[in-house]
């Protein structure tokens, strides 16, 4: 009988928001793949936790990963962990998941902290739709095109950064997105956990060179606003609005109407029409 694949997810800082259930899932199976043994380790001694260990990382998951699923096959129970957070986020954990489910293995899931989902709750940005970019890559060019793809994106974006990469990903995000509102989260759960809330102007000119960043940093910036990108004007979506009202509509349902149709709020027709 093949064994199971368990993901587990580790502490982001603090290392009391590891789950008596994960502590108990890593004690019991047959070996651990790490994303790096010597984090790990760390992670395993606090708890008292002696297993055998594994390196998978970005670099190795081919070769590796062929491996680990041989010992699944086998019966072996792993554990999948990433340095902090959820693994197979952002992470090569995902091939690992993807061969495990291509093999026929079972998966299970050992819920912990997330990074992303921890910044974006503390950070007071809009919440109900966002999406998840990641690393910007460290090639300008390809950093730069990434940037173009989402300039137009209407929900909350998040992505990670390297603190020395930040001051240069801040100055492109400012050419290439506009002076928008973004909110800097750093050291999650950790002593020294910090939220900024400032402008992508002022980010860049905040985190230079000569003031080097310090931590890991995730940026949560507001999506793209499209009133402007209207072929109506705000006087013009309210005369619509009523127009609607005299054909019998409520104002709040004229106002709805105007706004689906002219791309401004709902909201500021309504007041207009008041």
């Amino acid at each position: 009988m093949a064994g199971k694949l368990y993901v587990v997810g580790t502490p982001i800082g603090n290392l009391a928001d590891f789950s008596p259930r994960a502590v108990d899932t890593l004690e019991n199976v047959d070996f651990i793949a790490a994303e790096d043994t010597r984090v790990t380790v760390k992670l395993l001694n606090h708890f008292g936790i002696n297993k055998p260990m594994l390196a998978y990382y970005e670099h190795n998951k081919k070769e590796r990963g062929g491996d680990i699923i041989a010992r699944l096959i086998n019966g072996e129970d792993c554990a999948l962990v990433s340095d902090a957070g959820m693994p197979a986020i952002s992470d090569p954990g995902e091939d690992l998941v993807r061969l495990a489910y291509e093999n026929g293995i079972e998966v299970e899931s050992v819920p912990g902290p997330s990074a992303l989902i921890t910044a974006l709750a503390i950070s007071g940005m809009k919440s109900g739709r966002f999406c998840f970019e990641g690393f910007l890559s460290v090639n300008k060019p390809s950093r730069r095109a990434h940037l173009a793809e989402v300039k137009k994106e209407k929900r909350t974006m998040i992505f990670y950064e390297a603190p020395h990469k930040l001051p240069a990903t801040l100055k492109d995000m400012l050419e290439a997105l506009g002076n928008r509102k973004i909110a800097i989260v750093r050291e999650l759960t950790k002593l020294h956990e910090e939220v900024v809330h400032t402008t992508l102007s002022e980010a860049a000119n905040m985190y230079t060179e000569e003031h080097k960043p310090r931590g890991e940093y995730v940026l949560i910036i507001e999506g793209y606003d499209d009133s402007g990108d209207s072929e109506y004007t705000f006087e013009a979506a309210v005369d619509l609005a009523r127009s609607y009202v005299k054909e019998g509509n409520s104002a709040s349902s004229a106002a709805k109407m105007a706004a689906g149709e002219t791309g401004f709020k709902k909201g500021d027709i309504y007041k207009q029409l008041l």
